[in-house]
């Protein structure tokens, strides 16, 4: 009997995908739910391997990271939920994500994750090289040489 594939859309991922400390994170929250384990399951799993997630492949929001981000979206507020601010993870802490849960979902989820965060990262930078008029776009070409001209011919 064939697994059936689990098909996330790429719009819910990249609606979990924020910025914070300069990086583009998702929480364990939002990562437990895709991974379809439990938040302290994933938790544990990871605290398990720490050895796998240096600081700048996952890290712990501060309190007022967490009650900024809170105000921002639906979290709870602590009355039967969460007690401790959430762990963030990055694009490269989700990937080793998948070496610690070990699941067909987890694999499959893991491809659609990291497959999100390409057009997230690229929609970033869009409005910023879009914005390279005159001046700063031909100093852009002369700084990527042949291949300013790819690029900058993809962003008319």
């Amino acid at each position: 009997m064939k697994k059936s594939v689990i098909a996330v859309p790429v719009k819910t991922i990249e609606r979990s995908i924020f910025i914070i400390r300069a990086h583009k994170v998702m929480l364990d929250e939002d990562l437990a739910t895709l991974y379809g384990v439990e938040t302290r399951n994933l938790i544990q799993a990871v605290k398990r391997n720490i050895e796998r997630f240096p600081h700048d492949f996952m890290f712990q929001l501060s309190k007022e990271e967490f009650v900024s981000l809170r105000s921002q979206i639906v979290i709870s507020k602590g009355k039967g939920g969460r007690r401790y601010p959430p762990y963030a993870f990055t694009e490269q802490g989700v990937a080793m994500l998948s070496s610690v849960l070990k699941s067909d979902r987890a694999i499959h989820v893991n491809i659609q994750i990291m497959r999100a965060f390409t057009p997230t990262l690229q929609k970033l930078r869009m409005p910023y090289i879009q914005g390279l008029q005159g001046r700063s776009r031909s100093h852009l070409l002369r700084a990527l040489g042949n291949e300013g001209d790819a690029v900058c011919s993809a962003f008319p």
